[in-house]
């Protein structure tokens, strides 16, 4: 393992801490959307705007690339309707019906999918380690969205927004795997880019659909807002560096990160909302971050094994 890729490994694993931070923003928007801006259009808005920011960034790449990605066009829809649609607007659309607690409990079981999706169909090996990190993930997660009280588990009520949630949590761990089953020779930037542009061919139909429904949509300077928080924190910026460090450390290393997700929710109300954190954060915090340290830091580890030799030809 060359020095390169021991400090790729290394920004991987600091910046990979800053994904769910970054799409704490997208829970906020999706809770101010209903009554200023449809799902479905919202979703289109985010990804156009941060597709046409990718594209400016990496056209010229597309450009010289533009035999391989078309022959493999099929690809970029199928993720973009993963990850554009379903993980977008059905996410936006499953907030307006379910609870905060029933979102968390469901999409942590994201990284769950996708650790055992990478280890039974793509062959990445997960030790004793990331075994015993995965444990203490995700007892600190369940403490967080049941706030310490464990009893609260058997009262969960699901309710019709918990199916769109439990659709997107299955999606992601397609979107996150499927990646690393298709090797692509773009740099991280540019395949983004390509994928949005799958996605906003997908959306487009529900959005032009939902844009003649009265009620959904006041068009003005709130919705604009929301369309821009929404694809540059957690659009641009969170998808960017997952898929790089997807790429880097491997998909059941990177999904973990997700178990930060309720964590830093939590953070963001105190913040944002004045919503002070209890015990339960506290404790959740000392099993999740060990947790997450655990399984990240076994990538290295893994390497020398030669499992990021497959993610040095992904690149």
């Amino acid at each position: 393992m060359t020095d390169s890729d021991h400090r790729q490994t290394r920004w991987a694993q600091t910046l990979l801490w800053l994904v769910p931070a970054l799409w704490t923003v997208n829970y906020i928007v999706a809770r101010k959307a209903p009554g200023v801006i449809g799902p479905h259009l919202l979703a289109l808005g985010r990804w156009a705007v941060a597709g046409c920011v990718l594209l400016a960034m990496a056209g010229p790449e597309l450009w010289r690339e533009r035999v391989a990605v078309l022959r493999v066009w099929w690809q970029y829809l199928i993720l973009g309707a993963l990850g554009m649609l379903v993980c977008g607007a059905w996410v936006y659309q499953g907030a307006r019906s379910t609870e905060a607690i029933n979102i968390a409990l469901i999409y942590a079981a994201s990284p769950v999918l996708i650790g055992l999706g990478a280890a039974w169909w793509l062959g990445e090996s997960v030790g004793l380690r990331q075994k015993l990190g995965v444990a203490l993930a995700l007892a600190g997660v369940f403490n967080v969205v049941v706030k310490g009280q464990w009893a609260q588990l058997a009262k969960v009520q699901f309710v019709p927004g918990d199916l769109w949630i439990v659709a997107a949590t299955v999606a992601w761990a397609g979107y996150a795997l499927l990646q690393k089953l298709w090797p692509s020779s773009l740099s991280a930037t540019a395949r983004l880019a390509a994928i949005c542009m799958g996605g906003v061919v997908v959306l487009l139909p529900f959005a032009a659909w939902e844009a003649t429904q009265p009620g959904l949509t006041q068009w003005g300077l709130p919705a604009l807002w929301l369309v821009l928080g929404a694809a540059i924190v957690p659009g641009l910026g969170a998808y960017w560096i997952y898929g790089w460090a997807q790429k880097v450390l491997g998909a059941s290393r990177v999904a973990v990160a997700l178990y930060l997700g309720p964590l830093y929710g939590g953070l963001t109300a105190w913040w944002v909302l004045g919503e002070a954190p209890g015990w339960h954060h506290l404790v959740g915090a000392a099993l999740i971050l060990p947790g997450v340290f655990l399984v990240t830091s076994g990538a290295a580890r893994s390497a020398r094994g030669g499992e990021l030799v497959v993610n040095r030809v992904v690149e």
